[in-house]
């Protein structure tokens, strides 16, 4: 199956290791691997995003791969080497809230235009307005609008993308943006290649017709050209054209092919569902042994992380359980790497206490409500949450896991802990999980450390 990166911000390494891109016509293109390589980013993108929606409610903060879809839009968008502003457009202060968590500026939605049958091409020219009420938006010079200066890839470029499309690469949104900031194309959409036929009921006729094939002649796959399903998940257009046009399609019409497994749209609950039973196989980290957990600190339960949720209890009546010396050999890794620890435990056990005294970590125990001393422990320390990693494993787990940035579950999880987890580890608890996250933690260090630039040689005075 094919893979996706998710990352937090742009990285010039998420695209370090594509060598080309596929063009409109399906010949390949350079992308553009590195800002100091690429044109200048002019693309703005919008993600229209209301808090109302009949088929699923609060859909746009609904979590796959335990990320919310407005922040998984964002994520994409900031990752694309040719945007370089994000906006959400929306009327939900908790979308609004979880779209600024992940990077991007807001522009309110006026009720007017967030109804359910307001168009999407509506809040985009209200946000565009908006920006260049602010003087955030970049237009053509005036010469340039009369025809009087060829700006070849200079042309302002919006970035229409739709949360509701969880598996967005943003080396696709770079090679549609090249199409159009380049002048081959006005509009380049999104659109995954099919051979399937495709069969209209003949009301007239009584009878089945084929739409894009000839029912009496079945070509073989390789002797028939691609068809293209839009997938919605994103189109590109030239600024000035769509102000002009009102609408997304207009003038010369690209299509930018997208991987099938990344063409998945979320309208009701059975979508949801299924995005989230794949994007474990699609969600991928920069790392050979999964994603790279690019967080400041670790939050995680006891029972069932830090054990393997099994207790043994002698004639007296005393409980002992079972830990595992990797597990205190990563923590004790993370620790020295300046990342701080904390337990959470809702039991009240002397056995919790004296773990965490022998790792030399912080502990909270008969914790009711873990996302709230999360909360607090997060503020006090100055963590953003969002710069948290939470290893849990059931539903007493959930209120946290849904407050952090990196959400995480053993494998034997409940499976409402699963369904809300970013990631899976392949460990058990009590046989290694900690340790696990840990090294993917300290790997995402690493990553970062070998992505800073050398400093620049001294130079002898003039």
């Amino acid at each position: 199956m094919a893979s996706v990166e998710l990352v937090e911000a742009p990285r010039a390494a998420v695209l370090a290791g594509r060598a080309a891109a596929t063009r409109v016509d399906g010949s390949e293109v350079s992308s553009g691997t590195g800002r100091a390589d690429a044109a200048p980013a002019r693309a703005t993108a919008i993600i229209p995003a209301r808090g109302g929606s009949v088929g699923l409610p609060g859909k746009n903060l609904a979590r796959v791969g335990g990320v919310p879809l407005i922040a998984r839009a964002v994520r994409a968008a900031l990752a694309a080497e040719r945007i370089g502003r994000v906006v959400v457009t929306t009327d939900d202060a908790g979308i609004a809230d979880a779209a600024r968590a992940a990077g991007a500026t807001v522009v309110d939605r006026p009720a007017g235009l967030a109804g359910s049958t307001a168009s999407s091409e509506s809040a985009l020219l209200h946000a565009l307005d908006e920006l260049e009420l602010r003087g955030e938006l970049e237009v053509l010079p005036p010469e340039a609008q009369d025809g009087g200066l060829d700006v070849g890839d200079g042309r302002p470029v919006t970035v229409f993308i739709q949360a509701t499309s969880p598996f967005i690469d943003p080396a696709d949104l770079d090679a549609a943006i090249h199409h159009v900031a380049s002048g081959e194309r006005d509009v380049v959409f999104s659109g995954a290649p099919t051979h399937a036929f495709l069969w209209r009921d003949d009301a007239d006729a009584g009878s089945m017709a084929g739409v894009n094939h000839e029912a009496s002649r079945r070509l073989r796959r390789q002797e028939r050209e691609p068809e293209y399903l839009e997938t919605g998940a994103f189109y590109v257009f030239t600024t000035e054209g769509f102000r002009a046009a009102g609408h997304r399609f207009f003038g010369r019409i690209g299509v930018q092919p997208v991987d099938a497994d990344h063409a998945v749209e979320i309208d009701d609950p059975a979508d949801l569902e299924r995005a989230r039973a794949i994007a474990p196989h699609v969600d991928r980290g920069l790392g050979p042994n999964g994603p790279l957990v690019d967080v400041d600190a670790l939050v995680t339960d006891f029972d069932g992380v830090h054990t393997d949720d099994t207790v043994m209890v002698d004639q007296l009546g005393r409980e002992s359980v079972r830990v595992s010396r990797s597990d205190g050999a990563g923590v004790a890794r993370l620790r020295a790497a300046g990342i701080p620890v904390l337990i959470l435990s809702a039991e009240q056990n002397p056995v919790v206490g004296r773990r965490a005294e022998k790792l030399g970590v912080e502990c909270a125990q008969g914790v009711g409500e873990k996302g709230e001393v999360l909360r607090e422990w997060a503020e006090r320390r100055g963590i953003p949450l969002d710069r948290i990693a939470y290893l849990g494993n059931d539903r007493g787990d959930l209120p946290a896991l849904e407050l952090v940035g990196w959400p995480i579950a053993v494998p034997d999880a409940a499976p409402e802990a699963l369904a809300a987890a970013r990631h899976v580890l392949s460990r058990t608890g009590g046989h290694g999980a900690v340790r696990e996250l840990a090294d993917l933690i300290l790997a995402a260090r690493d990553a970062a450390a070998d992505e800073e630039p050398d400093p620049a040689p001294a130079r002898d005075p003039e």
